[in-house]
């Protein structure tokens, strides 16, 4: 099968054997995958070996041992492994099926959206409250329209005027400065500082815990959402006894082994919300058009061109949204709907 890693500081197309099938988990034949621009480009430069990817959505192939919720031949989407390949091999939870009214590439969507809703979670939010999200990539697009969704106050922080412009087709406020964000909260006589704040950046060498602080209200939280720096100064915490919180991918039973590769559900009645859980919920909400995902989407290519679309990203961020990767060459019946998810 092919499939594009990260190596040495670039990304390359590969030809990898089809992964074994075994019991809990599911084969998937890809048909769409997400990238997720700043954790990949990050990846792709830190790392001597790095698996791409990490959403999609595809044809189930094969169904392991233990496995009961999805059938070969139908459409479902994936999450919480490498997912830049033809072939996938997913822990059963983190496949969900995906309804008539939903599309592969909306679907594709849906660990960005998992990461999300479990961000929005971890800011433990009320309804009317007013949360700040700052960094609108990709997932900071996804999270303030799941916040929107939810009628809380949202406003967005991002220097890119594009993103801004993105965010602002949903009727939420965006700030291109800090200065511009102080005034938007100065300004709501109700506010008296952000709930929360998530911080959705993805720069290790750059921290912005002291501004987040300084933009909250007495008593809110900061959540951590991108591979961001954290030093922060005491004494701005002390003063208006705020919390700090770090939102760990989808939710509950991510990275843990008895969730993951044993196939062990949480009990709803102790984890409401697990990652698997929370997939399924963007899948809702995307499902009854709660949720705009398609309007999103900036790029599209194929598998083959992967690599080519990361340079394309390094040099030119501001024109890369949600970039969706096609493995399959559309039927001429398609072009129609293939050309809505061209490069915009």
């Amino acid at each position: 099968m092919k499939a594009v890693k990260g190596i040495n500081g670039s990304a390359q197309l590969l030809e990898l054997p089809d992964p074994s099938m075994i019991s809990q988990f599911v084969k998937v034949r890809t048909q769409f995958s997400v990238v997720s621009v700043g954790t990949e480009l990050m990846m792709i430069s830190n790392s001597g070996d790095a698996n791409l990817g990490y959403s999609a959505s595809g044809i189930v192939e094969e169904v392991g041992e233990g496995v009961t919720r999805v059938v070969p031949g139908q459409r479902v989407a994936c999450y919480g492994v490498p997912a830049h390949r033809e072939v996938l091999l997913v822990p059963k939870h983190l496949v969900v099926p995906v309804p008539d009214d939903v599309s592969q590439p909306e679907a594709a969507f849906v660990g960005i959206g998992a990461i999300a809703i479990h961000a929005l979670r971890q800011a433990n939010l009320s309804f009317g409250e007013t949360v700040i999200i700052a960094g609108l990539g990709i997932l900071g697009q996804v999270i303030a329209r799941i916040a929107h969704a939810a009628s809380y106050k949202v406003i967005g922080l991002e220097l890119m005027e594009e993103r801004c412009r993105i965010l602002e087709q949903i009727g939420a406020k965006a700030c291109r400065t800090p200065e511009e964000l102080r005034r938007a909260i100065e300004a709501d006589p109700d506010c008296k500082g952000a709930d929360a704040v998530l911080l959705c950046a993805s720069n290790r060498k750059f921290s912005m815990m002291d501004d987040a602080i300084g933009w909250l209200r007495d008593r809110g939280r900061v959540v951590i959402v991108g591979d961001t720096g954290t030093d922060f100064d005491r004494d701005l915490l002390f003063m208006k006894e705020a919390s700090v919180h770090i939102s760990r991918a989808g939710g509950p039973g991510r990275y843990e082994d008895t969730y993951e590769q044993q196939g062990v559900d949480y009990p709803i009645g102790y984890v409401r919300w697990t990652e698997g859980r929370n997939m399924s919920e963007f899948i809702r909400l995307v499902a009854e058009k709660r949720l705009d995902i398609s309007s999103l989407i900036t790029n599209e290519c194929m598998i083959d061109d992967l690599p080519s679309m990361y340079k394309q990203c390094f040099d030119t961020p501001q024109a890369s949204m949600g970039i969706v990767v096609r493995y399959q060459q559309p039927e001429p019946a398609q072009l129609t709907q293939h050309a809505s998810f061209g490069t915009r």
